[in-house]
């Protein structure tokens, strides 16, 4: 009770903290502005730093507080609305009259969902933390020309999202108009995909109604679950971003999928200058040739990350189109990003996964009701949720039968997964827990990059009470790469990178004298030897020291 009271007291504090503040950045504003005017930037100040964190306003000048409140009034004093106003300067009390540690951004855009975390991906992408983020959304009310008459209530005027994040302070003018341009492109991505969703919404039972009229020669169960899928992605499992449509044609003797003109939406809204599918045009010709499989989904991720809602590279759900005697048309494309309900579904509640699971259960040929059943029930339903949506069957039972088998057991395995478009690897890594760390995971990242030839810097890691933490790796290849490498010589590479120089002084105690002999001397001096001798000693040379002592 009394240290709810004392919690209760302290946020009172800081309210109040905050209130004094504010009301002294209203005082400068009575002292600055005319009365009118003065007493509505009050309000407008209130609500700027309604959500602010007392911290990020306590160690601030009221001077400069003021200072950017005004700015940002000044700046959103005429806005026609349907683009972004922005700017992006890094402010100096010479210069704007405030100042600032920070560059700061500037924006008074149409309220709509992704924003803040679109402006922070950008600024993240170039390479900028972001320090301070408001974002009030008020409701104000314009002119017919977009000029400011005032902040509204109840039902009057439009809601605005007025943000002003702080990032690390740049001075370079080049380095600034790309950052404001990055924003840009940005907040453009997130108008079209929010204006275009419900009609990018309307286009699955479109493509249903096209299965049920011309469905794939394919088996019926896989077709009837594919559509259900179909049906659970538009029940507000996945956040669509993208539409086009495109015909599958041949173009000197080679396959190419072709934009179907008016069709896109989203951020794949057509520029005037695409007409054949860029990505599917760099495929080599048997992956293009792939294209032409009776196979109705096709669930992947494409080589570019997104720029709205979060960072990661984009889903691709692509549904293709048959006629009547079963050859393919072409293809309905959806890009976007599987949303969280996706993953915190069991994949017994999801369409396609819970199908490929009961199937891999089943041909896993697995006592029911047996430990080794439970166990192996448990690695499908902790598996990868992406890599589940992606992987074949036999890939999968190949996999989890693998993972059954390490077990328990302290041992480093890799499974290697390549993407059906040969795009990139997937690669799943099993290490010891007591043994994972920052440093061995970058030194891991680095032998599959050079293993597989391409960029490793994608990655996921799952530490839990398992004696095995598990690292997703995904290995970013050139389309059509073909590599030449080895399971096993990259495993044992992989294992270099969390050999610790106790580990080697144990094989080569084995090797030297066998493992009864070996493990009574390695209980005896495997944690005897000091830092400074182990830096300077090759484990088989320590072989013959404890020889030595032992001889004594």
């Amino acid at each position: 009770m009394h240290r709810a009271f004392a919690e209760e007291t302290a946020m009172r504090s800081e309210e109040g903290t905050k209130q004094e503040l504010i009301a002294r950045v209203a005082e400068q504003a009575g002292r600055r502005l005319e009365a009118a005017e003065a007493l509505a930037f009050a309000e407008f100040a209130r609500r700027y730093y309604d959500d602010a964190d007392v911290d990020d306003l306590a160690g601030r000048e009221v001077a400069d507080l003021y200072g950017a409140a005004a700015s940002h009034w000044r700046f959103l004093q005429s806005y026609a609305g349907g683009a972004p106003k922005l700017r992006v300067f890094s402010p100096n009390a010479h210069s704007h009259g405030w100042s600032s540690p920070h560059t700061v951004v500037e924006i008074v855009n149409d309220d709509m969902p992704f924003l803040v975390d679109s402006v922070t991906m950008e600024a993240n992408r170039q390479g900028l933390a972001v320090h301070l983020m408001l974002h009030p959304v008020m409701r104000v009310k314009r002119g017919a020309d977009g000029v400011f008459l005032g902040l509204a209530e109840g039902g009057d005027g439009c809601f605005e999202s007025i943000i002003h994040a702080e990032l690390d302070r740049r001075s370079d003018a080049a380095v600034l108009e790309n950052l404001e341009a990055g924003f840009r492109r940005a907040l453009a991505d997130v108008r079209a995909a929010v204006e275009d969703w419900h009609a990018m919404l309307e286009r699955i039972p479109a493509a249903i109604a096209e299965i049920d009229a011309c469905p794939p020669p394919q088996d019926a169960a896989q077709t009837a679950e594919d559509r259900a899928f179909l049906e659970w992605f538009a029940a507000g499992n996945f956040t669509l971003l993208g539409y086009r449509r495109y015909d599958l044609v041949t173009q000197a003797g080679e396959d190419h999928l072709r934009v179907v003109p008016g069709t896109g939406q989203g951020i794949l809204r057509e520029s005037g200058g695409e007409r054949i599918s860029a990505s599917f045009a760099q495929l080599p010709p048997a992956s293009r040739a792939a294209a032409r499989a009776p196979r109705l989904l096709i669930i992947t991720k494409t080589n570019a990350r997104s720029t709205v809602h979060r960072p990661g590279y984009l889903d691709y759900i692509g549904i293709r189109r048959f006629d009547r005697d079963g050859v393919v048309l072409g293809e309905h494309r959806f890009l976007g990003l599987f949303a969280s309900s996706a993953y915190n579904q069991t994949p017994a509640q999801i369409p396609l996964l819970r199908r490929k699971i009961k199937r891999v259960s089943a041909r896993a040929g697995l006592l029911p009701g047996s430990h080794a059943a439970k166990a192996f029930a448990t690695i499908l339903e902790q598996y990868p949720r992406d890599e589940l949506f992606q992987i074949d069957e036999d890939e999968l039972l190949a996999n989890a039968l693998g993972i059954l088998r390490l077990g328990a057991r302290q041992r480093l395995r890799l499974f290697v997964r390549r993407d059906a478009w040969g795009r990139f690897y997937s690669c799943l890594l099993y290490v010891p827990r007591e043994r994972y760390n920052t440093e061995v995971r970058g030194r891991m990242q680095r032998v599959l990059a050079e293993a597989l030839g391409g960029d490793a810097a994608e990655f996921s890691v799952q530490v839990s009470e398992s004696m095995l933490a598990r690292i997703l790796v995904t290995v970013r290849t050139a389309p059509g790469s073909a590599p030449v490498w080895d399971l096993r010589a990259i495993e044992a590479k992989l294992g270099e990178t969390i050999q610790r120089w106790e580990d080697s002084l144990r094989e080569a105690l084995i090797e030297r004298l066998g493992e009864e002999r070996a493990g009574a001397l390695f209980t005896r001096y495997g944690a005897a030897f000091p830092a400074a001798y182990r830096e300077d000693t090759a484990p088989r040379a320590a072989v013959h020291d404890i020889e030595l002592m032992e001889g004594l």
